[in-house]
């Protein structure tokens, strides 16, 4: 049974309510493996008033509280500001595309160009909180850019009328799909060799791990402190190790120390 039957079609085991007014969330990349498992670990831990799903096309939800939002991406940028359906989180993840069923392809699927006009058009409907999720290879990105901003689309957020956010980096894992050119065969299995090589903390980490980690956050971020912040890889891992990662994510936002990683020794 897919993920996402889980969280449109069937019923979730629900976490109490905290009290207090609840802050109401948007999601766009829902659709592929790490997207599917975050909408999992938030409808579950219902910590939000309503999570709405950015989808282009038709697409209904029978469990309460989530909502698929009907959004045309090409114009984005010109749409005017829905009054009825103000947030107070915006969460985008990049993810892989994949195609389990057609529901799955019913979201709206981010692209790294979508950034900043996916941005932009949340904090337009009243988002001041934003999360954005970006995986990537852990032999592709700089050292220095693992706990930085990435490119100029990521700077541009900082402009942005936001009172926190957070730019979450865990390590994609492989895809699984076999390359078709012989060329690029060979570039994966050398990849695949240097992943070998690669330190613990910067090995990929299961979709419902970084998801548990992603969902303490959202819970979390509108209480802390205003400013810009990178969850590293190493932090991502150290969340991982956990088996509830709340009191890490809170640690990690009010700026106090955190245990060093102590990965495990790998058996020969």
């Amino acid at each position: 049974m897919s993920t996402l039957h889980h969280v449109l079609g069937a019923d979730a085991r629900i976490a109490p309510r905290k009290p207090g007014r609840l802050p109401d969330l948007v999601v766009a990349g829902g659709g592929g493996m790490l997207g599917s498992a975050i909408l999992e670990a938030l409808i579950a831990a219902r910590r939000h008033a309503s999570v709405r799903l950015l989808v282009t096309q038709a697409l209904r939800s029978s469990v309460p509280g989530v909502e698929p939002w009907q959004i045309d991406a090409s114009t984005l940028l010109d749409a005017s500001p829905d009054p009825a359906r103000r947030v107070d989180i915006g969460l985008i993840v990049f993810d892989h595309r994949r195609h389990a069923n057609g529901r799955e392809v019913a979201f709206l699927h981010p692209t790294p160009a979508d950034l900043a006009p996916l941005a932009r058009w949340m904090t337009a409907h009243g988002a001041r909180d934003l999360v954005v999720v970006t995986p990537h290879q852990s032999s592709t990105l700089p050292g220095a850019l693992k706990a930085g901003l990435n490119n100029l689309d990521e700077q541009a957020l900082v402009s942005l009328p936001v009172e926190r956010l957070v730019f979450v980096r865990p390590v994609r894992g492989p895809s699984g799909a076999q390359a078709q050119a012989w060329l690029q065969r060979v570039a994966d299995g050398v990849l695949a060799q240097l992943r070998m090589m690669t330190p613990q903390v910067e090995q990929p980490v299961r979709a419902r791990k970084v998801a548990q980690f992603v969902a303490a956050l959202a819970d979390q971020l509108p209480g802390s402190a205003s400013g810009t912040r990178v969850a590293p890889p190493e932090l991502v891992w150290l969340a991982a190790q956990q088996p509830d990662p709340n009191a890490l994510v809170q640690a990690w936002l009010a700026g106090r120390e955190l245990p060093e990683p102590t990965p495990a020794r790998r058996r020969m």
